[in-house]
């Protein structure tokens, strides 16, 4: 019999509160945390708004020892306070588990390097009469003005390695950055680290934040974003007749995943248990998910198959559901294929109607609100439904949160470039 793997921690930082419990009763109250961009005057863009993280200081998390982290970029300031939460949660972190068995497997992004000092060099180094930049100077001027922390902190490997380090977790040790699928992605990889015996525990899930110049002007280039503008908080509307892109979203969610007879020797509490991961690939374009939804489809029928389940089994899905055209259409398409005539009647659900798309952090904690819609018996709605799609037309739980047992949830994430992951998450039984 393979290793049963459970959860016994969570953490959270998102737009929508700094605590587990925060974020879910914000999610079944309807709100939203989108607005106004203040990271950066963003008057000049075509959107202008966004799912900001506010009023957050990790020195409320770490104390004294914040200041060793001055130079990290927010993705790993928001990773290292959901992991402190976590391991709190899961009663690790004042030893009582061996380290060398006690992994790290994180989906984050990468951090934003020395944006605004290099901006000004290739400003100071452009030559009008060429239209170019002097190369030469540049490269003089930035060895001499760039500050290396910042310029290191860029790599999506050092938050990673941040964690490790700071709260000693000397197990193996990975990160990915799949896109929109990396956290979840993360956490399935993470399950069979443990299912195959290399570790007992394993820290997984994710952080991003791209609610900068670089990362907004990209997604601006793709037409991806919402530019609804005038009404920030039904600009996010999955699934909806008139949805016209994402919200960008920022923030972080963490899990202590152990194995089953770990977590009964040192009588943690558990949460639930990690039953199914399915990953695939769509194999078809960077920007756009396959037409026909085959590599939805394939992850979601692996995830089943992994966990043993029918697709009757599962009570509640939380979908991807961005709020662009294409993907609420393929996902919902892809749920069809795989869930036949039950699939008129899963509830389902998209977060990001709420807290907007997290990017590599969008996975893990959209898994968690399953987590807890498994305790608490109440599913989140999808906020700003209000015109229906003929295209997709199923139960997405419209504006208000439902109350419903259930025993088994499915969390969906697809990212950029056709990568695609479906975890399965359980109500514990023994």
């Amino acid at each position: 019999m393979r290793r049963r793997v459970v959860i016994t921690g969570m953490g959270v930082v998102t737009p929508l509160g700094h605590s587990v419990d925060a974020l879910y009763r914000s999610q079944i109250e309807g709100r939203s945390g989108v607005g106004y961009i203040t990271h950066f005057d963003a008057r000049t863009f075509p959107t202008r708004i966004a799912a900001e993280v506010r009023d957050f200081e990790l020195a409320d998390y770490l104390g004294g020892d914040a200041q060793k982290f001055e130079d990290v970029g927010a993705n790993c300031r928001f990773a290292l306070a959901a992991a402190k939460q976590a391991l709190e949660d899961a009663g690790v972190l004042n030893g009582g588990v061996d380290r060398r068995r006690f992994g790290v497997y994180l989906g984050t992004g990468e951090g934003q390097q020395d944006f605004f000092a290099f901006i000004s060099l290739i400003g100071r180094c452009y030559q009008s009469e060429t239209q170019s930049v002097d190369v030469r100077r540049f490269t003089e001027l930035a060895l001499r003005e760039l500050h290396l922390g910042r310029e290191r902190e860029q790599e999506p490997h050092t938050t990673v390695a941040h964690i490790a380090e700071y709260f000693g977790l000397e197990g193996p040790n990975y990160n990915c950055l799949t896109a929109c699928a990396a956290s979840s992605q993360a956490i399935g990889e993470a399950v069979e680290l443990i299912r195959r015996g290399e570790a007992d525990l394993v820290l997984s899930g994710g952080s991003h934040s791209m609610i900068h110049p670089f990362g907004v002007t990209g997604f601006c280039l793709l037409t991806a974003l919402s530019t609804r503008n005038d009404e920030p908080t039904k600009a996010s509307r999955p699934f909806d007749a008139q949805r016209d892109g994402f919200v960008l979203g920022e923030g972080a969610g963490m899990l202590v995943l152990e194995e089953l007879e770990h977590a009964r020797r040192r009588k943690a509490h558990i949460y639930a248990e990690i039953t199914g991961y399915g990953l695939s690939a769509d194999a078809f374009r960077i920007t756009d998910s396959h037409p026909e939804g085959r590599g939805a489809v394939a992850c979601m029928a692996d995830a089943l198959r992994d966990a043993g389940l029918r697709p009757q089994d599962i009570g509640y899905i939380n979908a991807h559901g961005t709020s662009t055209q294409v993907n609420d259409k393929v996902e919902t398409l892809a749920i069809k294929k795989v869930f036949g005539e039950y699939a008129y009647q899963v509830p389902i659900s998209s977060s990001k109607s709420m807290i907007g798309h997290l990017i590599a952090a969008a996975g893990v904690v959209e898994l968690i609100i399953c987590v807890m819609s498994l305790r608490h018996g109440i599913l989140p709605p999808t906020i700003n439904y209000e015109h229906p799609d003929p295209e997709c037309d199923l139960d997405y739980i419209p504006n208000v949160a439902r109350e419903k047992r259930i025993e088994h949830a499915l969390s969906n994430s697809f990212g950029f470039g056709g990568q695609n992951v479906s975890l399965i998450v359980s109500r514990f039984r023994d």
